[in-house]
């Protein structure tokens, strides 16, 4: 297992100024706490963060935002952060927010070195501005372009020394995406599992995509 496994100290290294961190979670389930917690170590700051969502104040990837690391977050709804919503209101964080089927595909392309994904959500809306509109066969379609970060930060509930990963329940949710949505993929497992003991069809996040796993 120590081929991918790195201590706090390792882990809190990678961060630096102005990187795009895309974290893994849905309203603060599977949120990778203890990863979130070496970006604060860090001290990073003037971050992009893309993330669902930015949880509750002062909770899970909130911490981010109550302790004023985030110049811009890319994300799908913020209502549940009081202290977001203020930030937003006062102009000291930027915001773009994305339909979540858009914003979960925007993900998927950018881990799959697409071009994009074409979608009729938001057409004729707000969700329109700025965005590309193509004309395929007589119909109207956004051009929703893909998203990637510098470091992605997931919570898996397994990984074995290979890092291949998997979930459990509601963990499944935005992680699988954003481990494959970054140059450096950095995970916190609840256990670790030993080779072999993984079997093929379980695994969600093939190793390939994991770069470190934060030491228990």
């Amino acid at each position: 297992m120590s081929g991918k496994i790195r201590n706090q100290d390792e882990i809190i290294a990678l961060f630096k100024d102005g990187q795009t961190i895309v974290v893994g979670g849905f309203a603060n389930h599977g949120v990778p706490d203890a990863l979130v917690s070496c970006v604060l170590e860090s001290g990073a700051r003037h971050l992009t963060l893309i993330s669902n969502d930015t949880g509750d104040a002062n909770l899970t990837v909130g911490r981010l935002i109550h302790n004023g690391r985030v110049g811009r977050m890319i994300g799908s709804h913020i209502g549940m952060n009081s202290e977001m919503v203020e930030m937003v209101a006062q102009g000291k964080i930027e915001v773009t927010l994305s339909p979540q089927g858009s914003f979960a595909e925007r993900l998927r392309c950018g881990g799959a070195g697409l071009g994009g994904v074409l979608t009729k959500t938001g057409l004729g809306t707000i969700a329109e501005n700025g965005k590309q509109v193509l004309e395929m066969n007589s119909e109207r379609w956004i051009l929703e372009t893909p998203l990637r970060g510098d470091v992605a930060l997931v919570r898996a509930h397994g990984a074995d020394p290979l890092g291949n990963l998997t979930y459990r329940g509601t963990s499944r949710n935005f992680n699988p995406l954003a481990a494959r949505a970054a140059d450096l993929t950095v995970v916190e497992a609840d256990c670790f599992l030993e080779l072999g003991e993984l079997e093929p069809d379980r695994i969600i996040t093939p190793g390939v995509y994991v770069d470190m796993i934060l030491a228990h």
